[in-house]
């Protein structure tokens, strides 16, 4: 039977290996997320008595770049492309340049993204203070602009 991690360090594999429940816990994803993975054929855990799946700790590495992959943005297709497909055994050098590649395109783009959120900024700034500039010469006190203000700023 399989020794729960819970009660060990979650990084710390037992001499059986990891249990589904114990990946999905680790790792704050649902079993159902470490199945899926599997039948993508990016986890190969092997079978314990009873059919039970056992993650070993190349399992574990590989849903913790899955998962990495994921936050920064890449497709499952390109996170297939950087790991291989678990019985692919791409190189290591082949993987890491992959990922560089993959890396450097999300990079692009979240700099992109971060210049277009700048401009909308200050587009937005000028645009606040020019309706506060005709509020004014509508005759809007300054007490009330601050009022207004405070309170769109919740």
């Amino acid at each position: 039977m399989l020794e729960s991690n819970r009660t060990k360090s979650k990084s710390a594999a037992t001499a059986e290996g990891y249990a589904i429940s114990d990946l999905a816990d680790e790792f704050q994803v649902s079993t159902r997320t470490v199945r899926f993975y599997e039948e993508k054929g990016l986890l190969a855990p092997e079978r314990g008595p009873g059919g039970q799946r056992v993650f070993r700790r190349r399992d574990r590495v590989r849903l913790k770049l899955i998962l990495r992959g994921k936050r920064f943005g890449l497709t499952l297709d390109e996170i297939v492309a950087v790991l291989g497909k678990d019985n692919a055994k791409l190189s290591e050098k082949v993987q890491i340049q992959k990922a560089v590649t993959f890396g450097q395109q999300y990079l692009r783009k979240v700099r992109a993204q971060m210049e277009e959120l700048r401009q909308i900024e200050k587009e937005m700034t000028e645009h606040g203070e020019n309706c506060i500039a005709r509020l004014t010469e509508l005759g809007v006190s300054s007490p009330e602009i601050a009022r207004l203000v405070k309170e769109a700023s919740r």
